[in-house]
């Protein structure tokens, strides 16, 4: 049956996998040129001293965005099919939606407890 393929001139799925595939060279100097563009903007950052939330928000946008390129191209998974893609990208994601969700409720209980407990127990007076 794979010699009537062969001879058709239709390769099998598995003797397409086991020769491997080349990606074309443009595609990895492109990615490496967008991980240098991105790593010149995260030390863009600290040379315009940016400060608080926004100097966070785009180390940690620009740095998401570098692993988001090394896992796609370097880790193969534009090529994946979906399912797989959806295993490993998900589980992170909801996690972070955990943890944000989780952040709002640590503040509502803590300033829940400052509004009807006070804000601590205040100092002993120092003893003379």
């Amino acid at each position: 049956m794979a010699e009537a393929h062969m001879e058709a001139g239709v390769v099998p799925q598995a003797a397409a996998h086991e020769e491997g595939q080349q990606h074309p060279i443009r595609l990895y100097l492109l990615v490496w040129f967008w991980l240098f563009v991105l790593s010149a903007c995260s030390y863009l950052v600290d040379l315009l001293q940016f400060q608080g939330y926004l100097r966070w928000g785009l180390i940690l946008a620009l740095m998401v965005g570098k692993a988001g390129l090394i896992v796609a191209v370097f880790m193969h998974m534009v090529w994946e099919r979906a399912a797989l893609a959806y295993a490993i990208i998900v589980p992170p994601v909801l996690v972070l939606v955990f943890v944000v969700l989780m952040a709002f409720e640590a503040d509502y209980t803590f300033l829940t407890r400052v509004e009807f407990f006070g804000a601590g127990p205040s100092a002993p007076a120092p003893v003379h």
